[in-house]
C-alpha cells in the first residue's frame, strides 16, 4: 500500500489525509466471524421420506397369451390351428372376450400380406371387447 501524500502548500508540510482506517475493523469482523463458526452447533440435514414398504404379497401371474397369425393371404391361424372363415376368428374371440382373465392377443401378420386383413382382425377385436391387443413381429417390416 502506498502513502498518499499531498502537494502541499508550497510551505514544504504535506496535507494531512484524513481517512478511516479500516484495517482494524476487518481485524475484528473476522474475529467475530470466526467466533461465530465456532458457537453454531453442527446441524444435520435430514430429510424424512415415506418410503413404501415392501409387500409380501405374490405378484399376480401374467394373462395367458393367443397368438394370432395372419397369412399372406389372409389367412387366419390361432395358436397354431388354421382358422376356416372369418366368422370362426369372430367366435373364437367373442370366447376370450368374456373370459375372467381376458387373455392378450398378439397378432402376427405376415410380411406380404395385405393391410385390410390386419385391420379387419384389429376392428374385429375391439369390436368385441378384447382389451389388450399387440402386434408382434414388426422386425420383419425394418428396411435393412
Amino acid at each position: 500500500m502506498g502513502m498518499n501524500i499531498g502537494q502541499g502548500n508550497g510551505s514544504g508540510d504535506p496535507e494531512v489525509v484524513v481517512d478511516i482506517n479500516t484495517t482494524p475493523l476487518i481485524d475484528v469482523m473476522l474475529v467475530l466471524l470466526i467466533m461465530l463458526i465456532i458457537t453454531i452447533p453442527v446441524q444435520t440435514h435430514a430429510v424424512k421420506l415415506d418410503m413404501p414398504q415392501p409387500t409380501t404379497a405374490v405378484p399376480p401371474a401374467p394373462p395367458p397369451v393367443v397368438i394370432l397369425e395372419v397369412d399372406f393371404d389372409g389367412t387366419y391361424i390361432w395358436n397354431g390351428n388354421v382358422l376356416p372363415n372369418r366368422k370362426s376368428l369372430e367366435d373364437h374371440l367373442r370366447i376370450e372376450a368374456q373370459q375372467p382373465i381376458q387373455p392378450e392377443l398378439h397378432i402376427r401378420p405376415n410380411k406380404l400380406v395385405e393391410y385390410k386383413y390386419v385391420a379387419a382382425v384389429m376392428a374385429a377385436s375391439q369390436r368385441l371387447g378384447i382389451k389388450q391387443i399387440g402386434l408382434v413381429g414388426n422386425e420383419q417390416f425394418m428396411h435393412q
